[in-house]
């Protein structure tokens, strides 16, 4: 037996453990290879004493406890143990790794997925300078990256992927001139994205997603021009995607940026990476339109632009990318019609346009035939399609065509009867304008928006008839009602303008509207600035009528329809959080001013028949210059806002700011999930929603809880056992109540952005692809 050069036994069955004095009586053994089968038990001290051993493999096996001492292996060349339950999550793990710097002929070293804790030891740098390998990925292993590990610069392969590794990655990895896969998702790395990583040249995959990384991309990325594989998603990475990325043309694999804060547009140099398999920029705060060039990947198999800010139209050159297999287009601003020639794309096996405004017809062929492999949800004015889709049919195109020239006739008709009102009200309106001592830049915004008579809304609404009041506000009344000539059903906001504010209301709303357009805000259709029949003043906004009605209403029903409450459940209110996160995030970053609510709370949010929200009433609006400034800042004396919703600051005389919205948001997402508003009677003498749910959230979850939303798994049924509930639902409820918490803090400073808020909510909604 001492003459045994070579233990070879791979891919079997093998099971039971090695027995400890397996190894004395085989001094001249060479290589051990039993990877690949159920060996368990611990790795036998006696493995010292073959001396000349040069390769050990006992990778994919069931081995647990520590590594014995292995310095007197000198000439070992391979160690492998990747695979198995190695250690036990102790600081004292890798002690191990100490006698290995005696191994000075080491050149492959993978640990990876195993139990090893601890932190990694500074003589991680002392071993081997022939090192070409490491691999620990997958283990428990926590602190810093040593920079003494810069030190192994024969190194072509690093992988610490998934530990749970923080601070930042060393400069020393700037060694690595051979390097050619680097490794270190899945951590909590911070800081920024260091600049030497142009000087690993040789590089062809670089893994930093799932991370806690910041600041922009380096532009020194242009230097790994060897790159097939880049990850950087996960992270905080802002600014714009540089243009460096797209010059990579040997990125053949994959480029993943999603899941990060980044903004300006998609460029059209994307078109440059001609034979990339796999593109992800979804869900970062991407706008402009889809490049035409992006259809110049020809190589394209998976394409994900979702959860953006893109606009335009979905662009035909798409249909360029024959290899196709996945796309998703979801919850951007895109118009127009879906692109026929996307039905030729044989490959295309999944579509989802879903949450954007497109219209016109659905093609029925290609992946539009199947019905499971296509989502256009949310796209109000799209029809046809295949019959599963249940969307409306699209018009006959023979009617089509007269109704277009009645149309035109109409509308001409139309426009010298609305020439003539108009000319003949000019005195009039001049008066008003006058008398109310609106300022020259007033009456363009007024004047910017389309007019409708104040005889339409009367005869619309039965004579503001009570039968059509569906609520009121701080300056008025708002009533359903018809408008001609299309019969559009529309909610009329009617100013009351014997109250002092109604009418800086009024231009506050037309200001913060008259240029805003997106998915989860209501839309402004038209305006009315006339007098009534008794000669009196008469002002009034028309939006779009919301047929659900206001989110108040669903969490505080009327005590009429107590009796048959409508409820919703942690699904949908997670959805309506999700859609106001969208609307405050538009206005706050997406707008060419920003715009500042001011009044967030469960009344000026509405529901559309879908449940979708729109946030509404824009009357305490203000606008932001381009240095954070409030315009009209005198314009509103005392609270801004609503008690209780409103933050504190503005109570003491402060200036509003973005931060006030987020803290009515904060607000709102705890009235949502506690169903208490933040004026109940038990909020006295100090006490607040924000703290009630701050003391009770750790261990009375429960006890907070609205209990219409306690269910058991997917069902509907109410249940009053926390315990019960599905695991994926208490999660949630934890994430978003801690975020509102983050948001309704007291120091305007110390809460959450709503670019931080988008991030989270993300991450819980990639916890639950499905039903929650």
């Amino acid at each position: 037996m001492s003459s045994l050069v070579l233990i070879s036994a791979t891919k079997n069955q093998f099971n039971g453990s090695l027995p400890s004095n397996m190894f004395l009586t085989l001094p001249n053994l060479q290589a051990i290879a039993i990877g690949r089968n159920q060996i368990s038990g611990t790795i036998p001290i006696s493995i010292a004493n073959t001396s000349v051993l040069q390769a050990l493999d006992f990778g994919n096996n069931n081995f647990v406890g520590q590594v014995p001492s292995l310095g007197k292996l000198q000439d070992l060349l391979i160690l492998r143990f990747t695979n198995n339950s190695l250690g036990d999550n102790l600081t004292t793990d890798l002690e191990f790794l100490k006698s290995l710097t005696n191994c000075s002929k080491l050149q492959w070293l993978d640990l990876a997925d195993n139990n090893f804790g601890g932190r990694l030891p500074n003589c991680l740098g002392n071993l081997s300078s022939q090192l070409s390998k490491l691999y620990i990925g997958g283990n428990e292993i926590s602190g810093q990256i040593p920079a003494e590990l810069g030190n192994l610069y024969s190194l072509i392969v690093l992988g610490i992927e998934n530990n749970h590794l923080e601070g930042i990655i060393p400069s020393a990895f700037g060694k690595f001139q051979n390097m050619q896969l680097l490794a270190l998702s899945g951590n909590k790395l911070s800081g920024v994205i260091p600049f030497i990583i142009g000087n690993l040249s040789l590089l062809y995959h670089l893994g930093l997603d799932q991370n806690l990384l910041e600041g922009n991309i380096p532009l020194s990325i242009r230097n790994c021009q060897k790159l097939q594989y880049l990850d950087l998603s996960q992270n905080d990475l802002r600014g714009t995607i540089p243009l460096e990325v797209f010059s990579l043309s040997s990125l053949t694999n994959s480029l993943d940026l999603s899941h990060n804060s980044l903004s300006g547009s998609l460029p059209a140099e994307v078109g440059q990476l001609k034979n990339i398999d796999y593109l992800d920029v979804s869900k970062n705060h991407l706008s402009g339109n889809i490049p035409v060039t992006i259809g110049e990947c020809s190589s394209l198999e998976y394409l994900y632009l979702q959860e953006n800010s893109f606009h335009g139209i979905i662009p035909s050159s798409l249909a360029s990318l024959k290899g196709l297999q996945k796309l998703d287009l979801s919850r951007n601003h895109l118009s127009g019609s879906i692109p026929d020639v996307l039905q030729n794309i044989h490959f295309l096996e999944y579509l989802n346009v879903s949450f954007n405004m497109l219209d016109g017809e659905v093609p029925t062929e290609g992946v539009f035939q199947y019905a499971s492999k296509l989502a256009v949800i949310r796209n109000n004015n799209l029809c046809g399609g295949v019959l599963e889709l249940h969307l409306s049919p699209c018009p006959v195109k023979g009617d089509k065509h007269v109704k277009h020239h009645n149309f035109k006739l109409i509308a001409v008709m139309i426009s010298v009867v609305a020439f003539l009102l108009i000319l003949s009200s000019m005195s009039t309106f001049y008066w008003m304008r006058k008398k109310n001592k609106k300022s020259s830049s007033d009456s363009p915004t007024i004047d910017q928006l389309a007019k409708v008579s104040y005889q339409n809304l009367h005869r619309g609404t039965d004579g503001f008839s009570i039968r059509n009041l569906i609520g009121s506000g701080s300056f008025g009344s708002v009533y359903k009602g018809i408008i001609e000539p299309e019969d559009t059903v529309v909610a009329i906001k009617v100013l009351n303008l014997q109250k002092k504010g109604a009418h800086k209301s009024f231009i506050a709303e037309c200001n913060a509207l008259k240029n805003i357009r997106h998915r989860n805000l209501v839309k402004i259709l038209t305006c009315c600035f006339s007098t009534d029949f008794k000669g009196q003043e008469f002002q009034a906004l028309v939006f779009e009528y919301m047929t659900n009605g206001s989110l108040e209403s669903w969490l505080h029903p009327a005590t009429e329809i107590v009796a048959q409450p409508r409820s919703l459940n942690l699904e949908e209110r997670f959805n309506i959080i999700n859609d106001v996160a969208y609307a405050i995030h538009y206005l706050h970053y997406e707008c060419e001013q920003a715009i500042i609510h001011c009044d967030l709370k469960p009344g000026n949010v509405l529901l559309d028949d879908c449940l979708v929200a729109h946030v509404s009433d824009f009357g305490l609006a203000r606008l932001l210059s381009s240095d954070g400034v409030s315009f009209m800042q005198s314009s509103t004396i005392g609270i801004k806002g609503t008690i209780g919703y409103a933050p504190p600051e503005y109570g003491m005389g402060s200036e509003v700011s973005t931060k006030g919205d987020m803290y009515s948001f904060g607000i709102l997402i705890l009235e949502m999930l506690t169903g208490k508003r933040p004026t109940d009677e038990m909020f006295k003498d100090g006490h607040t929603l924000h703290n009630y749910v701050k003391i009770s959230l750790l261990n009375h979850l429960l006890q907070i809880v609205d209990q219409t939303i306690l269910t058991v798994e997917e069902n509907a049924t109410k249940n009053k056992n926390l315990g019960l509930m599905h695991p994926n639902a208490e999660n949630c409820l934890h994430s978003l109540f801690k975020i509102a918490l983050a948001c309704s803090v007291e120091s305007p400073k110390e809460r959450m952005s709503m670019i931080d808020v988008s991030k989270e909510l993300n991450l819980i909604k990639s916890f639950f692809p499905s039903k929650i």
